[in-house]
């Protein structure tokens, strides 16, 4: 029965390590479809003059989850009357942050953008989606190294610890 109940410990900490890893994987990929949706944010009001809920569909339409689910939330919460785009801006980040693996940096960069969205003149609204790519290119980066350097330690840190434990209670 103990060894039953030391596996069992063994590979809950080993998929807690992989689990770990998965995020620091999928960050950056999640960064890259933030920026992709939001250069097609910018060349959507710069060239095609599409107001922000259409804006919003049409990336709804071209970026893979979880970034699509964002992107459909903020159309569909603009479709309904009376709902003002900050806080909807807000609510949408909220959820984004649970379904991605995006951190703290990159939710107060979002907020930030949010803030500034549909209230200036589309020169000054390029500049802002600009700024923002710029500040999730940082993070990009930032993210890329966090990945190569812990990655694999989480992966067998996960193992390590587990087995560890189990040693020690036996």
């Amino acid at each position: 029965m103990k060894w039953i109940g030391a596996l069992l410990f063994i590979g809950t900490t080993t998929w807690i390590g992989f689990e770990m890893s998965k995020r620091l994987n999928n960050r950056p990929k999640h960064i890259r479809q933030l920026k992709n949706a939001l250069q097609i944010l910018e060349a959507e009001i710069l060239y095609s003059q599409l107001s922000l809920r259409d804006a919003f569909e049409t990336i709804a339409n071209q970026i893979p989850q979880p970034t699509q689910s964002f992107f459909k939330a903020l159309c569909d919460g603009m479709q309904k009357s009376g709902t003002d785009l900050a806080s909807l801006w807000g609510k949408s980040i909220g959820k984004l942050m649970k379904d991605s693996s995006l951190g703290n940096n990159e939710k107060e960069i979002l907020l930030q953008f949010g803030r500034t969205l549909g209230q200036h003149d589309f020169t000054q609204q390029q500049k802002h989606i600009q700024l923002t790519v710029s500040h999730l290119n940082r993070e990009l980066e930032e993210a890329r190294d966090n990945q190569y350097k812990y990655s694999k330690m989480a992966k067998s840190l996960g193992f390590l610890c587990g087995l560890f434990i189990v040693l020690l209670l036996i």
